[in-house]
């Protein structure tokens, strides 16, 4: 067995040794992968009761059809095959439509949306009158909307029903129904009701209510073989849209979109759509997997993924170009996986030198995400973003971040950190001048500090501050030398594995005791000279899987294709390519 001998540099001592690693094995030939859908849900602006997005959800959605000589809207809705099944009802003398709720609503020139309230120039009031009987059709439906004043068609659990008016209260719209001369009854809709109206008007175009069985689907209208594409909030949009109050609250929107369609806004806000093709096509691949291994991620809200950095950054195809939506086009269908399976593509801006085991940031140990030491970033580390970061505190304030983060402790005056083989931290410990410990480890060492990434050290203590020593670069080391050594003054001694060695000064090779040590690697430190904690990182992300910026070199300093960049960040990875449909 041949390999390398590798002495890291020892920060309590001189040298110290870090243990081999094992290769992994290659993965099997890809069995291949067959997405179950074509078409994806992607969150846009969501409600839930419990308040955390709350500020991500809207009582009023403006849609805008800019889709060249395209003109207008047709509504329905998607079955359970995510078919759009159309209701015959369509608007063509307008490009501009507002989703809003079946309140009382009023238009804001300033905000250019729906607010709630009874007052201002322009509002749609929440009653209506039902004229009596029900439709099976749209069309018979509109024909006799178009006989009253104020006329339009509501679809409600499989009927179609004429509605007219437009009224701020009850006693409004029973005098309004007094005054009609016909039959019919005042009606206000339920808390699932959506309004379709004119955007900036009051006219009313159209009511769904199905509970929370169904929901509203608005699709733009295009000429034959142009793809639509639509406003929404700022952002320019393929595919349609689905308005859901299934928790009568808010409204959601989400987006039914194609898979292709759907990469193409992603890769221009993962990464700038003017990187090197290469690392764009990288990005297109994790891109796509991720969305497909993460189908089930928001399933219970009615969508697959949403569109921010908790999962993906999805904001339309508006800053896309020519080179990002080609790197889609390149790769379309094609996924990473690992003996045939999905991958779990993590991925983030940059790793800072290593990227890291999942089980060492996480829980589960994945085959294919194991931690590389990352040459490539070294190139980019004075343009990428927040690539160095630094945070300083007091015993006093670093001990208020504790109890911010919910940890019992008074002002620290001793952290412990021990690190991964990578060199990145594994776990820390704050001790308090009261001798209270708290020890965090994986992915809580990152956000404990509120730091960028898990590569970091404590007023310079740490493996990531020297990095590693080889002091056989490129030498073959002799059959029989395999395992753990250290060159002391008597020459190359084999180690017991598991246990921390380092050379003194004397050049004798000793044991460490070290409480606590993980992965043969320890620093403590107190308050240094200005008494404050500095912690001080490179990288920025959760340091699992493909950095972004290390794509972005390998392909713009090295000529690494696509492939290359995305085996090195996933071992034993495969690309596999599937029928696009």
């Amino acid at each position: 067995m041949k390999g390398k001998l590798r002495i890291a540099v020892s920060l309590a001592l001189a040298l110290a040794l870090a243990l081999c690693s094992i290769p992994m094995a290659p993965a099997a030939e890809a069995a291949g992968y067959t997405p179950p859908f074509t078409t994806v849900r992607i969150g846009l602006y969501t409600y839930q009761d419990d308040g955390n997005i709350s500020e991500r959800n809207f009582p009023s959605n403006n849609l805008q059809n800019v889709t060249g000589a395209g003109w207008g809207f047709e509504f329905g809705y998607f079955d359970g095959q995510r078919n759009f099944v159309p209701f015959g009802a369509r608007v063509e003398d307008t490009n501009e439509v507002s989703v809003i709720l079946d309140r009382n609503m009023v238009y804001s020139s300033a905000s250019n949306s729906y607010i709630e309230g009874d007052s201002g120039a322009v509002v749609v009031g929440c009653y209506h009158l039902r004229l009596d009987g029900s439709y099976a059709d749209y069309a018979s439906a509109r024909a006799a909307a178009d006989t009253v004043d104020g006329g339009f068609v509501r679809y409600q659990n499989g009927e179609f029903l004429v509605m007219m008016g437009s009224y701020r209260s009850a006693d409004e719209a029973a005098s309004a129904r007094a005054a009609a001369g016909i039959s019919c009854a005042a009606d206000s809709g339920s808390a699932y009701t959506v309004t379709v109206v004119q955007t900036r008007t009051n006219r009313i175009l159209f009511e769904f209510d199905c509970g929370s069985r169904l929901n509203l689907a608005v699709r733009p209208i295009a000429d034959e073989g142009v793809k639509a594409q639509t406003w929404h909030r700022k952002c320019i949009y393929y595919g349609d849209f689905v308005f859901m109050r299934n928790t009568g609250g808010n409204i959601t929107v989400v987006n039914y979109v194609n898979i292709e369609d759907y990469l193409k806004g992603v890769v221009c806000y993962e990464m700038s759509p003017s990187w090197p093709i290469e690392a764009l096509k990288a990005q297109a691949v994790t891109a796509r997997t991720y969305l497909m291994a993460h189908t089930k991620k928001h399933s219970t809200e009615g969508f697959e993924i949403c569109n921010t950095v908790h999962c993906q950054a999805y904001h339309g195809v508006g800053r896309a170009t020519a080179n990002s939506d080609m790197a889609v086009d390149l790769t379309a269908g094609q996924y990473l996986t690992y003996d045939g399976l999905l991958c779990d593509t993590y991925y983030a801006s940059s790793n800072g030198g290593a990227s890291e085991n999942s089980e060492n940031v996480w829980s589960l140990a994945l085959p294919y995400l194991r931690g590389v030491a990352d040459p490539y970033e070294a190139d980019i580390a004075g343009t990428a973003a927040n690539y160095y970061w630094q945070k300083t505190y007091t015993p006093s304030s670093l001990g208020a971040q504790l109890r911010a983060k919910h940890y019992n402790s008074s002002d620290v005056v001793k952290v412990d950190m021990t690190f991964t083989d990578m060199g990145n931290v594994y776990s820390i410990t704050f001790t308090d001048r009261n001798g209270v410990r708290n020890t965090v480890s994986k992915a809580d060492v990152r956000t404990i500090i509120g730091g960028l990434s898990i590569r970091y050290t404590v007023n310079g203590l740490g493996p990531s501050a020297g990095g590693a020593l080889y002091v056989n670069e490129g030498i073959e080391v002799p059959e029989g030398l395999e395992g753990a050594y250290a060159i002391g003054g008597g020459g190359i001694e084999q180690l017991p594995t598991g246990e921390l060695y380092a050379v003194t000064g004397s050049g004798t090779v000793e044991k460490l005791e070290v409480a606590g040590t993980a992965y043969g690697k320890s620093v403590s430190t107190g308050v240094n000279s200005s008494g404050n904690f500095v912690f001080s990182g490179t990288g920025w992300g959760h340091n699992v899987g493909m950095s972004q910026w290390g794509a972005y070199s390998m392909a713009k300093y090295y000529g690494k294709t696509y492939e290359d960049i995305l085996t090195f960040y996933y071992t034993g990875a495969q690309i596999t390519n599937t029928l696009v449909q």
